[in-house]
């Protein structure tokens, strides 16, 4: 222990404040408890700090499904964007202890991942607001706000254990050389897991004032640029995990509209043929037509963003659109369903139409569907579409 920081108050004094251990790691685990912030979410994301739901403190989990064994974690809080982090406390003076630590940490992620359904997260956060005499719905919205759709929120924790997206933290009063080596190494080669740690120094005074120092360990450069590079490659999507992101990023109901305009463009084959795209924020899947021989023109695309969009190059490329009237005919048509081609056919853009809008409309699924089989008609006439 060593160092020190300086306290002006008031009256102009100023007060030095020494580094001091921690009476023991119940009490780190404490103060974690009653202030979630000391984790650092601000140095974990400056761009959207972190915030933290508190599950439980001392969670327990069985290492096999038919086994009485069962581990205990210190702390389970899951941030904003519904990503389960898992934090564990240990105290500088025992080697072999953050050792052992390590190891834990990996086994309580894997069992977590295949043990414990979002179920028994609910009903531990639950219990451990019911526990303090608080109400888990006033405690989720002072969390989130009172828009926030909680069902929603707890599918998405559901999906990131799925994906296995999770964050695992060492907590110390001091990360030793030794750990920070170790939690650098995992973070740079585990994806999509985070894997970092903090160190809360306590700075006391000889009045006794405290002051609490959080300082992230392990988000090094080359971990951010792996992590992003391996998510850019690692989301392509097919028909299974599209639908399901889709409804925890949008909602059921409007995943439903989405995949009847999926199965429309599946029941054209061979006229027309769907592929997987990648890209988390905009990738889904693409239609397109066969306009000639050995010669596929994008028709449209259905983002995870919730956004059927078309490009005006590509319509202006088929050439059964060529020419000013035909092409104010099917400029007519798009604009029925809120795509707006421009008017000249040289202007490049590209239009996106909400399906979110098909949920205030009951006919406007129809006349989506409608308006691309007079597309593809026109495109194929000898076509049935």
């Amino acid at each position: 222990m060593g160092g020190g920081i300086y306290l002006i108050q008031d009256n102009d004094q100023l007060v030095e404040m020494t580094e001091q251990p921690y009476e023991s790691e119940e009490r780190l685990q404490e103060l974690l408890e009653k202030y979630p912030n000391l984790l650092a979410g601000d140095q974990i994301d400056r761009a959207t700090p972190r915030r933290w739901l508190l599950i439980s403190r001392e969670v327990t989990l069985p290492l096999e499904e038919v086994s009485n064994e069962q581990w205990s974690l210190d702390h389970l809080f899951v941030d904003q964007d519904a990503i389960p982090t898992l934090v564990e406390v240990k105290g500088n003076s025992n080697t072999r202890l953050r050792r052992e630590a390590i190891g834990q940490m990996l086994d309580y992620a894997a069992n977590m991942i295949v043990y414990w359904p979002v179920e028994s997260i609910v009903s531990q956060f639950e219990a451990n607001c019911k526990s303090q005499d608080k109400d888990p719905e006033q405690v989720f919205e002072e969390f989130l706000g009172v828009d926030a759709d909680e069902e929603k929120f707890w599918q998405k924790v559901k999906t990131n254990l799925q994906a296995g997206k999770l964050r695992l933290v060492f907590v110390s009063d001091e990360i030793v050389a030794e750990l920070r080596r170790v939690v650098e190494f995992l973070n740079e080669k585990m994806d999509p897991v985070e894997v970092l740690a903090v160190e809360i120094k306590q700075y006391v005074s000889a009045e006794g004032l405290k002051t609490l120092v959080p300082r992230l360990i392990g988000k090094t450069t080359e971990a951010q640029q792996r992590k992003y590079s391996a998510t850019l490659e690692r989301r392509r999507w097919d028909e299974v995990s599209f639908f399901q992101e889709y409804e925890v990023r949008q909602n059921p109901d409007e995943a439903q509209i989405a995949r009847k305009i999926y199965e429309w463009a599946k029941s054209k084959k061979p006229l027309v043929e769907v592929q997987w795209g990648t890209g988390d924020t905009y990738g889904g899947f693409v239609v397109w037509v066969e306009s000639e021989p050995r010669s596929a023109s994008e028709l449209f695309q259905v983002g995870i963003n919730g956004r059927l969009q078309i490009s005006s190059s590509t319509y202006a490329a088929f050439p059964q659109f060529n020419g000013k009237e035909k092409w104010m005919d099917v400029r007519s048509k798009l604009s029925v369903i809120g795509l707006s081609l421009p008017i000249s056919p040289t202007e490049r853009r590209l239009t996106t139409f909400q399906l979110s809008n098909c949920l205030q409309d009951e006919f406007a699924l129809g006349r989506v569907i409608q308006t691309f089989d007079w597309v593809v008609a026109q495109i194929l006439p000898s076509s049935e579409a």
